[in-house]
């Protein structure tokens, strides 16, 4: 059965990162000009949550707040669900399914995050492979 692992070793393990210091704007900006839908927040090289696009709607959008003026970790997702590179394929779509995430950090025993997937990326894989 394929893993995390599998998986990375055809995407990559590159890391869009952002600070919670940053603004919600310079975020959305970033994942636009990457055309993903969240970028990781670390704060001295630790995860301290994830920035999506339902964060920004919900968070600053719907509660008419300039995207200017919020930080990220104002809007961010702190509880953030993660798996392991020897997780399973399955396992992790069904983790995404019932907790409905799309995205999920992938983690090594030392607590350092060393990729991250997306359902799409998921859907991908299995669709080549």
């Amino acid at each position: 059965m394929a893993s995390i692992n599998d998986l990375l070793a055809g995407k990559g393990r590159h890391l869009i990162t952002t600070s919670p210091q940053a603004t919600v704007y310079s975020a959305a900006v970033l994942m636009n000009e990457r055309k993903i839908g969240s970028v990781l927040v670390m704060d001295e090289g630790r995860l301290v949550g994830i920035l999506t696009e339902r964060d920004i709607m919900v968070r600053v959008v719907a509660e008419q707040r300039d995207a200017n003026l919020t930080s990220v970790e104002e809007a961010m997702t702190r509880d953030v669900i993660c798996c392991r590179p020897h997780t399973d394929l399955e396992e992790a779509k069904s983790v995404m399914k019932h907790r409905r995430v799309r995205h999920l950090p992938v983690m090594a025993e030392d607590g350092s995050v060393v990729g991250l997937i997306s359902i799409g990326d998921l859907n991908a894989y299995q669709v080549d492979y």
